[in-house]
């Protein structure tokens, strides 16, 4: 289970978290854990219910929907507040990152402990920022924290831009796994969009995705 992070909303965590899960080759899970910005649903064009809570016990094909424009993303809209106590999420995202699909994870912002339930269920993480000074301090924060979880830091993503400053990779002690040039909505319809995001599903690998045996 990849994590798709950062530590400011609206950086394109949800573009990022949908666009790599329709640029991988094998079937893919896309979840949403943040029920404070739930984005991916409504992204993904697929229904507010049934949510990531609802995994708890049961097989993802019984929960997750079916994005509408790609037969080979199952999708699951994050959980409502009050929908399950933190145990019965940390137990969904540990299904996730057990099971027999690749799943990648719209994590929340910030560095609580609904932020950090995703990482440190998750097999690495994938940082995902702007080239703004504000949200490239608080992917340093986030990276610091998966660290801490012991969740291996892949790389960071940079939206809305074509560039990959060097002090980036320094600063986050990554590096840059894709630049995704800026666009205008629907972002995931742009050419360059999804060819970046093709590139940065080649450059990952299956393999960081594939469930451990």
């Amino acid at each position: 289970m990849l994590a798709i992070a950062g530590g400011k909303g609206g950086v394109g965590k949800t573009t990022t978290a949908l666009g790599l899960a329709a640029a991988l080759d094998p079937p893919v899970v896309a979840a949403d854990a943040d029920p404070d910005m739930p984005n991916l649903h409504a992204l993904a064009g697929v229904d507010r219910e049934p949510t990531l809570a609802a995994l708890d016990g049961r097989p993802v094909g019984h929960v997750a929907q079916t994005h509408p424009e790609d037969s080979a993303v199952d999708v699951l809209p994050a959980p409502r507040y009050g929908d399950a106590d933190a145990d019965a999420l940390a137990r969904s995202l540990d299904a996730l990152a057990t099971g027999d699909r690749p799943a990648v994870v719209d994590c929340p912002g910030g560095a609580g402990p609904d932020a950090a339930a995703p990482l440190r269920a998750a097999d690495a993480v994938l940082l995902v920022s702007t080239l703004c000074a504000p949200a490239l301090r608080d992917a340093a924060k986030t990276a610091a924290m998966a660290r801490t979880l012991d969740t291996p830091v892949r790389g960071v993503v940079l939206t809305r831009t074509r560039s990959a400053p060097d002090a980036v990779t320094d600063l986050l002690d990554c590096p840059v796994a894709a630049s995704i040039p800026p666009a205008e909505p629907p972002v995931l319809h742009d050419g360059g969009v999804r060819s970046g995001y093709r590139r940065l599903a080649s450059k990952l690998g299956e393999d960081l995705l594939a469930s451990p045996s």
